[in-house]
């Protein structure tokens, strides 16, 4: 009577263990997309790119991930990075702000945003983000869009790549 009991817990134990460590890779691992600004837009004028979204276990695997596990997924942070060219500052965007869309039909939401880039930007910039509301909705689909809406500050002379990447949070979702 006592082995059973032990096996059941033991078995309850190990599932619970499994969504917490899948809530800490998608806390610590973040989605990150890549987008590239191309080179003679006028600056005063609001553009737009967007990008598939992919999260450390979609791109490790190529599968979308079990996010039945974790529940109410929380940003902790936006950061935007130049992958190219190198010297390339972020000075020359005047503002930014990212919107996230499960890629289908689904609504946007804004998520993050820069209203004034300061001009002594490197090629690194943390976006004031909406760490308030919950994402599980678009985490949770098959697939993550993010859209950056930008105005330059001055032409570029050269395409920029840029990475954002989203850093989140999340709670295990164990059954009851």
């Amino acid at each position: 009577m006592k082995r059973p009991f032990l096996v059941i817990l033991a078995i309850s134990l190990i599932l619970e263990g499994c969504a917490a460590v899948q809530s800490l890779v998608r806390s610590t691992f973040p989605y990150t997309a890549t987008m590239s600004i191309p080179a003679g837009i006028k600056p005063g004028a609001i553009q737009s790119v967007s990008a598939m979204a992919s999260s450390f276990d979609q791109i490790l695997t190529g599968q979308t991930s079990n996010t039945s596990a974790i529940k109410d997924v929380r940003l902790s942070s936006v950061r935007l990075d130049v992958s190219s060219p190198v010297s390339q500052s972020l000075r020359v965007f005047k503002s930014i702000k990212i919107y996230i869309s499960r890629g289908d039909s689904y609504r946007e939401h804004l998520i993050a945003a820069s209203s004034d880039v300061p001009a002594s930007t490197a090629g690194s910039l943390l976006l004031d983000a909406d760490i308030k509301t919950l994402l599980d909705e678009y985490i949770k689909g098959s697939t993550v869009r993010l859209r950056m809406e930008y105005e330059l500050r001055e032409e570029l002379a050269t395409d920029i790549t840029l990475k954002t990447s989203l850093s989140l949070d999340a709670s295990p979702a164990t059954a009851r």
